[in-house]
């Protein structure tokens, strides 16, 4: 059973079909799981995604300048504080264990698969308003919250990527994930209304299905680094 993490998320997943699956069930989760996934191509994943959580971390900073309420910019906020001093801080621990420092992450060239994911979140933050920036950061959040649950809950008790799945399935990240939720649904409640009347539905719901088949890329990339 998927987590609750708001009506909003709950439409949106729904929404995306199969590219939902694809994403959270890809190759490189299950090698997560399972303990199978090279430890090459896990390292060069972590290397990408902390650049990636630079970049990501500067899209929720954009989200405090296009909120509307006190809430929405202390959520935000609260988020980017998250990714920041939590998030990067365990790709920096794994990362020095390789002999790869901190200096060395942030200054990684990016890969294609990441630059189009991370250019595409900020495209829809400037060109859109708080709601297109919120469905395409979304699936980044709540995919990693409910893959983390997945995974916790299943085989992956004993995996050398035990560290990475209780990061996302921990309860402070659970609660970002919830309160992000809580904070979109109260955001579509106040802009638009019944979401599933809307006419910016159909354009919501694309730009969260775009950001969802990116993370199956972005997965696909740390494959490739194998």
């Amino acid at each position: 059973m998927a987590p609750d993490y708001g009506k909003t998320f709950a439409l949106w997943r729904a929404g995306a079909g199969g590219a939902w699956r694809d994403f959270t069930h890809h190759a490189f989760v299950e090698g997560l799981g399972d303990g199978s996934l090279p430890r090459a191509a896990f390292l060069h994943y972590l290397i990408q995604d902390y650049v990636f959580l630079v970049h990501f971390s500067r899209a929720w900073s954009l989200a405090v300048v296009k909120s509307e309420t006190l809430e929405e910019m202390k959520i935000c906020a609260a988020t980017v504080d998250a990714l920041v001093n939590h998030e990067m801080p365990l790709h920096v621990k794994t990362c020095a264990a390789e002999g790869i420092d901190e200096a060395a992450l942030f200054a990684a060239q990016e890969s294609v698969e990441n630059l189009a994911y991370t250019r595409y979140v900020l495209d829809a933050g400037l060109q859109g308003d708080f709601l297109d920036l919120m469905a395409a950061l979304i699936p980044c959040v709540m995919g990693y919250g409910e893959i983390g649950l997945r995974l916790a809950r299943s085989k992956a008790r004993d995996t050398p990527y035990a560290e990475w799945i209780a990061t996302y399935a921990d309860p402070d990240y659970q609660a970002v994930c919830a309160n992000a939720g809580a904070m979109i649904d109260n955001a579509v409640a106040r802009r638009i209304g019944d979401l599933s009347q809307a006419p910016r539905s159909a354009t919501l719901q694309n730009r969260f299905n775009m950001a969802t088949k990116l993370e199956a890329g972005f997965w696909k990339m740390g494959l490739n680094g194998a």
